[in-house]
């Protein structure tokens, strides 16, 4: 399929999603208590398929799965994406026992997943991962250290936990591990950031894991974790022009009608062109998240570089887009209550999370010169 066209199906299924997000997710979302998960909002994204569907789905339907979510309800785009990234590694590494136990669950928004990778001291260096699994008899571990910034933590029902299990080896000696919450020696505390859902931290004395609850394979576990964002990047920046067009539709619809120096806004050159430069950058972002996701789907071996390109552009965009919007509205869009309000504080922390911009700048670039090796 062309990376740059969509069948008509799947756009009457975003226009779908969108009305759906305004009209019975968007109550949901307005009724939750930020910084706590908003159990009754994941469920509903479970009773309309939509968390099955990201075990069904590509990574071209994910991306349009999150866009058309975060025009109307950022809210739940987000708990829609981190049910994703928590549980795709089981969906993908699982063994049967592992997959049947929790993916039902997830799928009907009743279990809820995190991802738990950055440490204190291992953000953007994900491979400096320092939490140990040290062996305890044979196939069996215990994980001491500690998490940081998990999305879900501390109210998720399972995590995906990345521990050392060979030290001094980089990336090669990481192991993916499905811990359960009620895993004994297993605690959380909360962090207060600015984010509508719960973001925290994980402390692990010495829990306890056996080869029953490995993802994967014993000290390959790094391979779990960029398989899973290769796929999560690309949507990553859909969910950022999700913003972006509800930013640039608001701008669209207030510069049309504001009376200003003897007619519309819209009737300013300055202000033309500046939003004609809003959509021209929305709509290159979005044929570049597009591009990655359909090649992630046709296995395409550049799909690393791909998927950096993808967040970085779209979610530089989106910063952008949502800032002019903000400007363009004045003070007004400052109010507490206001769409750009609330998308100006939404759209800054997709610049860090998943490998920040200057990380996908890292990545594209170790690419492009692998590239040049090889040929």
């Amino acid at each position: 399929m062309p990376a740059f066209s969509l069948e008509p199906s799947q756009t009457a299924r975003c226009a779908e999603l969108r009305t759906l997000a305004a009209e019975r997710l968007r109550p949901l979302a307005e009724k939750g208590e930020p910084g706590r998960v908003n159990r009754p909002l994941v469920a509903e994204l479970g009773r309309l398929g939509l968390l099955e569907r990201l075990f069904t789905s590509g990574a071209l339907d994910l991306c349009l799965m999150r866009e058309s979510l975060a025009h109307a309800c950022t809210e739940a785009e987000t708990a829609l994406a981190l049910q994703g990234l928590g549980a795709h590694p089981v969906h993908a590494h699982g063994t049967p026992a592992q997959r049947d136990r929790w993916l039902p669950a997830v799928g009907e928004g009743s279990a809820v997943a995190a991802f738990a990778l950055s440490e204190p001291g291992a953000g953007s260096d994900a491979a400096a991962l320092s939490l140990s699994a040290e062996p305890d008899g044979p196939s069996r571990w215990r994980l001491t250290g500690e998490k940081c910034w998990i999305s879900n933590a501390p109210e998720a029902d399972f995590y995906t936990v990345f521990a050392r299990t060979t030290p001094g080896a980089g990336a090669r000696g990481v192991t993916a591990f499905l811990v359960p919450a009620d895993r004994p020696g297993l605690t959380g505390t909360a962090l207060d950031m600015l984010s509508p859902h719960p973001i925290g931290a994980l402390a692990l004395d010495a829990v306890p894991v056996g080869a029953d609850d490995v993802l994967g394979e014993v000290d390959r576990g790094f391979r779990v974790a960029m398989g899973t964002l290769n796929l999560f990047r690309p949507s990553v920046g859909a969910f950022a022009l999700g913003m972006a067009q509800a930013a640039l539709d608001a701008t669209l619809a207030h510069t049309s009608r504001r009376d200003a120096f003897g007619g519309k806004l819209r009737d300013l050159q300055s202000v033309a062109h500046t939003v004609a430069e809003m959509a021209l950058r929305t709509d290159a972002a979005r044929l570049m998240v597009y591009a990655a996701a359909t090649a992630y789907d046709e296995g395409a071996p550049d799909v690393p570089k791909r998927a950096a390109m993808a967040k970085l552009l779209a979610t530089e965009t989106a910063q952008y887009v949502v800032d002019t919007a903000v400007q363009l509205h004045g003070a007004r869009a400052l109010q507490r209550g206001h769409l750009l309000e609330h998308l100006y504080r939404e759209v800054r922390a997709p610049r860090i999370y998943e490998g920040a911009s200057e990380v996908q700048r890292g990545i594209i670039a170790k690419e492009l010169y692998a590239d040049l090796e090889v040929s």
